[in-house]
Order: structure tokens, then sequence, then C-alpha cells
């Protein structure tokens, strides 16, 4: 038997060695995607700010991309406890645009750090072209699904969606390598979050569930070509995969807003 420091173990077991896995663990290597859209959420802000005021949420930026089912629609009012807009529908950039406004620094603060900290184990896992496929993907998917559960003449800004999105395709793919302990302390502090949710009266919890759904079947695409294509070059066809599944998102956002669908639980 040989000492060692979690004491007396055969010759043969004292040379092993157990790999501990973390979420830092997961993947190693440089977040260019994270810090960019971080800047551009953050820079997106500063021009809420210059248009609209303390707040950023009264000048015609947030009006004009911020996420209302009657602006992507047929037309209607938008607003809702503020200022009141008429739009003539159409304005289908509002799916995308949306993502990327936020209702406040403390808004913007709390998804930024939740980003930066996703962004560090998922990105250097899978790389930055999927990373950024899957947050698109994300939030496009989070649009979907603030327009079925949000009254359609609700603004939503965030990019709340594309993050959830994130969560549980870290979890999934994390599940796939074998990172059980970053699966349960990310489902851990998933659960928490969606408590919150749940609980709060001005979170969208459609564009949260949408995001959720969206991520997931992205994650679901990278664990597929993990599975099934090894040592094959799988990059294109994951990535045409997910192009396919951001546009079916984004004809499902404009047909429910067109026909003003709303469901609510």
């Amino acid at each position: 038997m040989v000492p060692t420091s979690v004491g007396m173990r055969c010759p043969e077991c004292a040379r092993d060695r157990t790999e501990v896995r973390t979420a830092r663990s997961m993947g190693s290597g440089r977040m260019q995607a994270t810090f960019v859209l971080i800047g551009i959420n953050v820079a997106v802000f500063f021009l809420q700010l210059l248009s609209g005021g303390p707040s950023g949420t009264d000048g015609w930026l947030f009006a004009d991309g911020a996420l209302c089912g009657n602006a992507v629609g047929g037309g209607g009012i938008c607003g809702g406890g503020g200022e009141l807009i008429r739009s003539d529908g159409g304005e289908w950039w509002r799916v995308v645009t949306s993502g990327f406004l936020h209702g406040g620094i403390i808004h913007l603060a709390l998804n930024m750090f939740v980003l930066f900290i996703l962004g560090q184990v998922l990105e250097p896992a899978i790389g930055t072209v999927r990373f950024v496929a899957v947050y698109l993907v994300s939030l496009i998917a989070g649009a979907v699904g603030a327009l079925l559960m949000s009254d359609p003449v609700t603004f939503t800004v965030g990019a709340s969606g594309a993050i959830y999105g994130l969560f549980v395709a870290t979890i999934l793919i994390a599940r796939q390598r074998g990172h059980m302990e970053v699966v349960q302390q990310l489902a851990f502090w998933l659960a928490i979050n969606l408590v919150f949710t749940f609980a709060a009266s001005n979170i969208s919890v459609g564009g949260h569930l949408g995001g959720i759904v969206g991520g997931a079947i992205g994650a679901l695409i990278v664990v597929a070509a993990e599975r099934s294509l090894a040592r094959r070059e799988t990059l294109a066809a994951e990535l045409t995969a997910m192009a396919g599944l951001g546009v079916v998102f984004f004809a499902a956002a404009i047909l429910i807003a067109q026909q003003g669908v709303s469901v609510t639980i």
C-alpha cells in the first residue's frame, strides 16, 4: 500500500488520477463572440439612453425596436403602461432587434453577467460559430414564445431568451460529454431562475420558455453531430440545420403576430 493525500491506496490506484470536472474545465479557449455580444448589447443600451432618457425606454430606438405583436403583425397600438405608439404593422425586424434592447441598467447588467458566465463555458467548448448560431436561434425562439404568450399590445425586450437558450444548451452538451458536475451546477441555477420567471409579474414567461426550446434544439443538433458523425467535419451541416431552424422560428413569429394568437398559463 502507498500513503497518499486521501489515505492508503494500492500502487496501481495511487498512480491513477481522478479528473475533477467543473464548469470552467468543460472547455478552454477564447470567447470572442461572448465579448462581442456583450459589447453590442451595452452599445445598444447606450444608444437607448441617448434617444430615450435615463431609463432608455422612452425614445425612438426602443419604440421602433421593441417586440410588439401588433407592430410585427397587422398593425395597431403598442406600449402599455407608458407612451403608446401606433404601428401600421409588418415590422418584422423587431423579432431580432428586441433581443438587443433592455428595459433598464439592472436588466442589462443581470443579462450580461449571465452571458459572460455561460459564454466562458460554452463558447470554448463548441466553438465561436456554433455558439453564435445557438445564441441567435434561442433569441428568435424567445421572440416566438413572447409573441405567443404576451398581449399583442405589450412591448417585450431583452437578451433573456437567448441566454436561457444558452443555459439549456450548456447543460445538454455538458451531459453529452460526461461533465455531470457542470450539469448539476447549471440545472440548479436554471431552476432558481425559472422560479423567479414564474413568480415575477414583469418578466416575459414566454420569452424565457421560447429561448429554452430554441437552445435545447440547437444543442441537440450539436449533440447529434458529436454522437453519430464522429471523426467527420460536421460544422457546415450543423449550421445549415440551425439556419433552417432559425428560419422556421422566424416564420412562426410572423405568423403568430399576424394571427394575433395569444395563450396564458
